[in-house]
């Protein structure tokens, strides 16, 4: 059949389009009152560039095809988040801090979940140009601060450090195929698998790894981390930066995870997931990767997050659709009907002008009529 959609895609019916851009437009006017700035990368580029540097991990989730112009391969986007990076190292080229927000579709080779789509609509906020903690905490706060104006606040947001396992890495003298066995059976918290994948690693390396996915809870678990885990420099200032973070935003619910390690390859960092009942990963997600924009040209501190707007939508509460009023075809332009039609709708009415022999639009409960030669508006009772 025609006229069904490939798997894991689908159609944005008038009231879920309606919820997804008022979501759009408050979570876009949020990001503007906090100083960034909307940029609109392509949904096309060529394929180099989107997998360049961190952009790698993105490879098997990229689409791919040729450009009938240049013959080169193009990809289409499976995130923006590259796309961005490349925009302030490249074409923005500002010194200092730099305050970026975006808001799109990309496309995945494969749904994120099974019950997931193929097309998210991805929304995010990135801040160049500051190496120190304070970027994270703006980071953190703004999504939390998005997630509740958009109607799901997080009930827990998770917050991790990849410097911790990346120093126990080193320090161990893993290999990379050691290195990403190990992260793989971390991340999956599989904690016999994991006892068995390291018995070969020398202490106290052994022990730190496997304490990794115990070390996760409230704001303790960073007093036990520094009592428990190594003192080597790269962990003690790991640390100390989730210290300073949970001192700075005491009104958020944090807790922290030294096995969250999601993005490894292209975090170096704080990095931090929100989750919520109702969405069984997290809801939205960020951190620390500094360097990204080194493969255009310039190497930046860089902090942010992003979550998909159309998994948002089902978790927020729903609105009602805006009502309308319902009005005679104004057929002569510049008639008082046409004019009373065009000052509502400036006023910020939906106005909807009916075709002779049809009937009225079912979204209107008012009604524009003609009474002693003036055009007022009525209630519509359809009890």
């Amino acid at each position: 059949m025609n006229w069904l959609l490939p798997d894991y895609l689908a159609d944005a019916l008038p009231h879920e389009a309606a919820q997804l851009e008022r979501l759009r437009r408050r979570a876009l006017d949020l990001f503007s009152r906090h100083g960034y700035e909307l940029v609109m990368p392509p949904l096309v580029e060529h394929l180099e560039s989107l997998l360049t540097g961190s952009g790698q991990d993105l490879r098997l989730r990229t689409f791919k095809l040729v450009d009938q112009l240049s013959g080169r391969t193009l990809g289409v986007r499976p995130d923006m988040t590259p796309q961005v990076a490349r925009i302030d190292a490249h074409l923005l080229n500002r010194d200092g801090v730099v305050r970026l927000c975006y808001c799109g579709s990309v496309l995945n080779t494969l749904p994120a979940a099974q019950s997931g789509n193929r097309e998210p609509i991805q929304l995010g906020a990135e801040l160049y140009g500051h190496a120190g903690v304070e970027a994270d905490f703006e980071a953190l706060r703004l999504l939390a601060t998005t997630l509740a104006a958009l109607g799901a606040p997080a009930e827990r947001i998770d917050v991790g450090h990849v410097g911790v396992f990346a120093a126990l890495a080193e320090a161990a003298g893993l290999d990379d195929d050691a290195e990403a066995a190990l992260l793989q059976l971390m991340q999956q918290k599989d904690l016999p698998s994991l006892r068995v994948a390291c018995a070969g690693i020398a202490e106290p390396w052994r022990g730190a790894l496997l304490r990794l996915p115990e070390l996760y809870g409230d704001a303790s678990t960073l007093e036990r981390a520094g009592a428990e885990l190594p003192a080597l420099p790269a962990i003690a200032a790991a640390i100390e930066a989730l210290r300073r973070l949970a001192a700075a935003v005491p009104e958020l619910p944090l807790s922290f995870d030294f096995a969250d390690l999601h993005g490894y390859h292209y975090h170096n960092g704080v990095v931090f997931a929100a989750y919520r009942q109702g969405f069984a990963g997290a809801i939205a997600r960020g951190g620390r990767y500094d360097g990204a924009g080194a493969a255009f040209g310039r190497a930046r501190p860089a902090t942010g997050f992003s979550l998909d707007l159309r998994e948002l939508a089902r978790l927020a509460p729903g609105e009602a659709s805006p009502r309308a009023i319902a009005a005679p075809f104004a057929e002569a332009a510049g008639s008082p009907l046409a004019q009373a039609i065009a000052g509502l709708r400036a006023a910020g009415e939906a106005v909807i002008e009916q075709f002779p022999g049809t009937e009225e639009d079912s979204r209107c409960d008012r009604r524009l009529v003609e009474r002693a030669g003036q055009w007022t508006i009525e209630a519509i009772n359809r009890d």
